[in-house]
């Protein structure tokens, strides 16, 4: 059973209807880790940004996370649709904001926007995280850490401080993988029919 929210007269609704589909948030929730990762592997340190990021930006963390977003509106939940579709974009904004330059179709950001650009992305990540408050503890520690993670990605450009860049890679490697597990309880639990790997569920 799934449930969709329905506007009637002037308060929101919840209906149950009858959904056999798969669940599609482990897909969004391993695109955006994996992603966050290994691109943060790169602001430590340990690597260059290369195709492999880019790519993993374009496909798994964009479109498959995109895709996962139009799941979770077939199944009416708007927290997963407006997280997925708007993750999945981020991680191909991103990537135009690299290439586009280096292709000669438009001039780099300057610091103080890609600054600013990392601030709504702080801003519209902390309303999420309130939405996960409703969830479980889990998403609440993705949603929590990617806030920090996007603040500290900001602080960074603005300040240009090596050290703060270096540290936010490694929170954001912590980031990525707490949704990395987030996905593999929901996968590894659904299949063995009983709690494997726990969420903390927040009890209503």
């Amino acid at each position: 059973m799934s449930m969709v929210s329905e506007l009637v007269g002037n308060e929101i609704v919840k209906i149950k209807t009858s959904d056999s589909s798969a669940n599609p948030a482990p897909l969004g929730l391993m695109g955006f880790g994996m992603t966050t990762v290994l691109l943060n592997l790169h602001n430590a340190g340990l690597f260059s940004l290369g195709s492999m990021i880019l790519a993993m930006g374009i496909f798994y963390g964009g479109i498959a996370q995109v895709i996962a977003g139009i799941m979770e509106w077939k199944k009416g939940n708007t927290f997963a649709t407006t997280a997925f579709i708007s993750y999945g974009f981020f991680w191909m904004v991103l990537v135009g904001l690299i290439l586009l330059p280096k292709l000669g179709l438009a001039t780099a950001p300057e610091t103080s926007g890609l600054v600013a650009w990392l601030v709504m992305w702080g801003i519209f990540t902390a309303i999420m995280f309130v939405g996960t408050l409703k969830i479980n503890r889990a998403l609440q520690f993705v949603f929590a850490s990617l806030v920090v993670l996007f603040f500290l990605l900001a602080i960074g450009d603005y300040t240009g401080s090596t050290a703060i860049k270096t540290f936010a890679g490694y929170e954001g490697i912590v980031c990525g993988g707490s949704a990395i597990y987030a996905a593999a309880a929901q996968i590894i639990n659904e299949l063995h029919g009983r709690v494997l790997l726990p969420l903390g569920v927040v009890k209503s």
